[in-house]
């Protein structure tokens, strides 16, 4: 996993004109040289939010790519949730730090 490029795509994305055409018009080859896994290019090309949330995109980026894809906002939240749900606990990133504290001031 390339949670790097993958963020550093997205976080692009949100604010790349010419980037935002391309992937547009080819998102399969605008994505290319961000080398992302097999798993992450699904995630983005679907676009699969709650996937992507458990990959460990930050909520800040992610919630600009959910709105450049026309996701409304109950809708972004929900495939969060979701997202947990299918593919299990955030994978890496701040969320999955947070989990794990969650888990230590619980006492669990």
């Amino acid at each position: 996993m390339s949670l790097y490029q993958l963020s550093k795509f997205l976080y692009q994305l949100n604010r790349d004109e010419a980037l935002k055409d391309r992937f547009r018009a080819e998102p399969q080859v605008a994505i290319v040289p961000y080398g992302l896994s097999e798993e992450e290019r699904r995630a983005v090309l679907e676009p699969n939010i709650g996937l992507l949330y458990v990959l460990g995109v930050n909520g800040q980026i992610l919630m600009h790519f959910a709105a450049f894809c026309g996701i409304e906002w109950s809708d972004y939240l929900q495939r969060m949730r979701d997202g947990i749900r299918q593919h299990g606990p955030v994978r890496a990133g701040v969320y999955a730090m947070l989990s794990g504290l969650d888990d230590k001031v619980a006492g669990a």
